[in-house]
């Protein structure tokens, strides 16, 4: 069984499909994290280096196991050479 197939599968339960629109936002954070760095040609060794923390950090950073605080999304982001903003949109 294909991943997609799986996800479509898993997604048919209500319950399921109600948790992962929750996450929705959270996935979308750490694809643009993904992008950001992997557009900038970085390894997570040396985005760890340009923000001075470690390579465990960047990583859990990059798994969403972690809860970084606005400091460290901006370091971050200028690490990899971006800007970051918050856009607010109506629900």
């Amino acid at each position: 069984m294909s991943l997609q197939s799986l996800k479509q599968r898993a997604l048919a339960n209500a319950d399921v499909k109600t948790e992962y629109d929750n996450l929705e936002s959270e996935f979308s954070l750490i694809d643009q994290l993904l992008s950001m760095r992997t557009t900038a040609g970085l390894t997570q060794e040396q985005v760890a280096e340009r923000m001075q923390t470690q390579k465990s950090n960047v990583s859990r950073l990059e798994r969403g196991n972690s809860n970084p605080s606005w400091s460290t999304l901006l370091k971050y982001a200028h690490a990899c050479g971006y800007e970051l903003t918050i856009k607010s949109q109506k629900l």
